[in-house]
């Protein structure tokens, strides 16, 4: 049952439709495996720009898609289905909803019952400098951020229960410290 206490909480995972380290975070989920994957309308459209199979997640990983109006599935986080959320990658469009508490998606309900519910949540924000070069599914670009998208992810910061991460790196050891504080317990 959906609702019923689960014997061993999982990770949360929610796609935003950021192209930036997209395949670099699918592999990550991939190697880490069992997990419920948030997928946004974005990022069920970019999947497949990024990524050619028609299957690209293991039977371990639940998918939950951005299907209903009232985003029902947050209502995991009441029962203690999750021990932590990783919205990876994140577009600053979420960031910008998920600072000013705009709750109108499947990620930024997840965002926002997560920090309700105090579920440790690991953000990899994509606008992190001022220039960077990002994946586009058919080359590499250079960006410039706009001041408003590194402001929001530098608010973000401030959350409680919230890790911001700028790089691939930062993701992959956040995760991997959070995994282990869960397994110790």
């Amino acid at each position: 049952m959906a609702n019923s206490k689960p014997r061993k909480p999982r990770l949360a995972w929610a796609l935003t439709g950021s192209g930036h380290d997209f395949t670099e975070c699918l592999e990550l989920m991939v190697r880490i495996g069992a997990m419920d994957v948030f997928v946004s309308k974005a990022a069920a459209e970019v999947i497949y720009m990024y990524r050619r199979e028609r299957q690209p997640f293991p039977r371990s990983m639940r998918i939950i898609k951005d299907t209903s109006a009232s985003a029902a599935p947050v209502g995991r986080f009441y029962h203690g289905h999750y021990h932590t959320l990783v919205l990876a990658p994140t577009t600053s469009n979420t960031v910008a909803k998920c600072v000013f508490g705009i709750s109108d998606t499947l990620i930024t309900n997840v965002f926002a019952q997560a920090g309700k519910c105090r579920v440790p949540v690991i953000v990899y924000a994509c606008d992190t400098l001022p220039e960077m070069d990002t994946m586009a599914p058919d080359r590499m670009v250079h960006l410039w951020p706009r001041r408003i998208d590194l402001e929001n992810t530098e608010r973000l910061r401030d959350f409680e229960h919230t890790t911001v991460v700028t790089t691939l790196v930062e993701l992959e050891a956040a995760v991997t410290t959070r995994l282990e504080e869960v397994e110790s317990g």
